[in-house]
């Protein structure tokens, strides 16, 4: 059984966010296995494919390495690299079922575009401990499936350092549960993007992920309505990698833009 590591959101290796990625199986192994696997590997993801009668179309699971998720860009984004630049899938889409209904990832050249759901956050409240968790005062609360706290400067993005074991009690009114905070500010005047991110998620399994899709979903469109615009430039500013995604918001979609470079590939003893 072979498996592949993928950098996604990526335009060089050792960037971005990397997800490892199972050949498809003709069957779903154990959930118990697949998490266990996904332990094993300590990736903010592992990604699980299933071949259907059509070729371009799979079933896709995402586990962290504590849970399984309900979605998941950045190891979307390689399992399709997987499909098309390491298998040969001869088809410029690919569709995905899922447990968010189905994805397709267009290839675009050298990158790829996801067809996500929008997940437009409503203002809210500042929740007790979070300032305290985060170490800095966010100007904005908003919440989606995440919480996203909203800063005044790129700088101040760029220069938290939370308090990991605080920030997984907090849950506000986040509808995915506790510890999964998105902080984002605008960018730098001159700067290449127009907003800057970062994302803390020990609730998920994760202390910080260096680039993450399903919050873009939620920043997609809380930026395009304050820039007046649909089509944005994120960095996700991970200390020492950094991922780049370029997202359109339509409506309830997202549409999601990035690369990616297979690092590794490997054999599973099992």
């Amino acid at each position: 059984m072979r498996q592949w590591t993928v950098d996604a959101f990526a335009s060089a290796p050792f960037k971005g966010n990397p997800a490892c990625v199972v050949e498809p199986l003709a069957a779903w192994p154990e959930a118990a296995w697949m998490q266990a696997l996904a332990a094993e590997n300590n990736q903010a993801e592992t990604a699980y494919l299933l071949t259907t009668q059509d070729p371009a179309r799979f079933g896709l699971r995402w586990f962290t390495p504590a849970l399984e998720v309900p979605l998941c860009g950045h190891a979307t984004l390689a399992a399709a690299h997987v499909l098309f630049a390491e298998l040969g899938l001869a088809a410029d889409k690919v569709t995905f079922d899922t447990l968010s209904g189905p994805l397709t990832v267009v290839r675009q050249g050298d990158r790829y575009e996801m067809d996500f759901p929008a997940n437009a956050p409503k203002q809210t409240t500042i929740p007790d401990g979070l300032v305290e968790a985060l170490g800095a005062a966010p100007t904005e609360v908003w919440a989606g499936s995440y919480l996203v706290a909203v800063f005044d400067s790129e700088a101040a993005v760029r220069g938290l350092k939370p308090d990991l074991a605080a920030v997984e009690k907090i849950a506000g009114e986040a509808t995915g549960g506790r510890g999964n905070i998105s902080v984002a500010a605008l960018a730098d005047a001159g700067s290449p993007h127009d907003v800057v991110s970062r994302f803390f998620a020990p609730g998920s399994g994760i202390p910080e992920d260096p680039a993450t899709g399903s919050a873009h979903c939620i920043l997609s469109p809380l930026f395009a309505a304050k820039l007046g615009r649909a089509d944005l430039r994120f960095h996700q500013a991970y200390p020492g990698r950094g991922g780049d995604l370029n997202c359109e918001h339509r409506g309830d979609r997202v549409l999601l833009r990035g690369q990616a470079v297979t690092v590794v590939e490997s054999r599973l003893r099992l």
